[in-house]
């Protein structure tokens, strides 16, 4: 609550920034469903980042995904708003999910929060990043974001479940400053 507090003006004006910017026009929040701790669903918020209809654009785009696995990713994805590009850049895109850290939904750091449709095709050991609260940061985000392929994300965040400590947590925190600064992996 005190950081949803401190930040309220940088949070009004990238709202301002992706309602009113270039290709933006459109809402300044995207929900989309995820699955939390324990399988439970739950809507995740971002600032919008891509063009109103992205989701619907999203089959004529499948066959140029930049990373395996579930995830889908591109370095230079079309559907990404000028305004998009930066707060995807600085991860000022994920500022809205400090709500769903209030809700309860979401941890500051823990696994990225994945799509229902990538659990559904989780082998059994997988599920076990199930078992803690996703975060908004966390190991393979501090460990090379995009650039890493799915099995080194998911083997970060099994062993940020197995290994869980709060000094972990603290030192992931501090490292976040450093990724987003460098901004490697962000696109």
């Amino acid at each position: 609550l005190a950081l949803l507090i401190l930040l309220s003006p940088v949070l009004i004006l990238v709202a301002a920034l992706v309602m009113f910017g270039p290709r933006g026009r459109g809402p300044a929040i995207f929900r989309q469903e995820r699955v939390g701790k324990d399988g439970r669903p739950f809507v995740l918020y971002k600032f919008r980042t891509m063009v109103v209809n992205a989701e619907q654009r999203m089959a004529e785009l499948r066959d140029l995904n930049d990373t395996d696995g579930e995830l889908f990713k591109m370095r230079n994805d079309p559907r990404v708003t000028p305004v998009g590009r930066w707060l995807r850049r600085l991860s000022l895109d994920e500022l809205p999910q400090l709500v769903n850290v209030l809700k309860g939904d979401m941890s500051l750091v823990g696994p990225r929060p994945p799509l229902a449709r990538a659990v559904a095709g989780y082998p059994a050991d997988m599920r076990r990043r199930l078992v803690v609260r996703p975060g908004l940061t966390g190991l393979w985000q501090v460990s090379g974001r995009s650039d890493l392929s799915w099995d080194e994300s998911i083997r970060l965040d099994l062993t940020y479940v197995e290994n869980w400590s709060l000094a972990m947590d603290l030192a992931i925190l501090a490292r976040t400053l450093s990724a987003v600064v460098r901004s490697s992996g962000a696109y």
